[in-house]
């Protein structure tokens, strides 16, 4: 769950979606270049655990956050309805029936 303004930080897929009306990664909208390998190209969107020497953990769980650039993990930034980049609000749960765990 990320907001309008976060989804800007979010990397571009590997493979171009099958779908591509709309899609960010295709050869016709200027995004991905004919024969391109994305893998070698773009470093910058691949998590290397090694480079910053240490694993980025979530700010309510404590567990370990697989997206780049996120402080709260997938889990907890749906139960909160937050943005798991920059922890805006964006849906009140008030009402919601979620388990604890």
């Amino acid at each position: 769950m990320v907001c309008g303004k976060c989804e800007k930080k979010l990397g571009k897929v590997i493979t171009p979606d099958p779908w591509k009306q709309g899609a960010r990664n295709t050869t016709e909208g200027g995004g991905r270049r004919v024969n391109e390998n994305k893998a070698l190209t773009q470093k910058k969107n691949r998590f290397n655990p090694y480079s910053s020497g240490k694993f980025v953990k979530c700010r309510v769980c404590k567990s370990i956050v697989h997206q780049v650039g996120a402080h709260f993990c997938q889990g907890c930034a749906y139960k909160k309805g937050i943005c798991a980049m920059c922890g805006k609000k964006m849906v009140d749960t008030t009402n919601y029936r979620q388990s604890s765990s």
